[in-house]
């Protein structure tokens, strides 16, 4: 079966970025297809660069980069999304005039058509978070 993923909150105020990371990791190892994971609204707190959580808490942002480029996994951060929250990628960075970036390499920045494209082209959208 050929999955996508959309993941609609942030790392650490909800669940949902956890139990989505769980599922993606569970249906890759079951042999499954992960077409796009696509980080929506404050889940693309997910994709940033600078997050550095306590020793002794779970760093998902890094887990889904590991996971990401272990499975070559197509990994987009909604742009409207991302820019309402200071997520820039250097080209997006550069384009608004700003001195850096914050998007980890696994991650891209796009828009919503490739939320739309994920749906058609898997046989099931799965959405975490509200």
């Amino acid at each position: 079966m050929k999955f996508s993923i959309q993941i609609n909150e942030g790392p650490y105020q909800h669940q949902a970025s956890d139990t989505a990371y769980q599922f993606t990791k569970a249906a890759l190892a079951a042999g499954h297809e992960i077409f796009r994971v696509f980080f929506y609204h404050d889940g693309v707190n997910n994709a940033t660069r600078l997050a550095v959580p306590p020793q002794d808490d779970r760093n998902i942002g890094k887990l889904w980069q590991e996971l990401g480029k272990e499975n070559n996994l197509d990994m987009v951060v909604c742009i409207a999304a991302a820019q309402r929250r200071g997520m820039m990628d250097a080209d997006e960075a550069k384009r608004q005039g700003l001195d850096t970036d914050n998007i980890a390499a696994a991650f891209r920045i796009s828009g919503l058509g490739q939320l739309i494209e994920a749906g058609i082209n898997s046989d099931r959208l799965v959405v975490f978070g509200a």
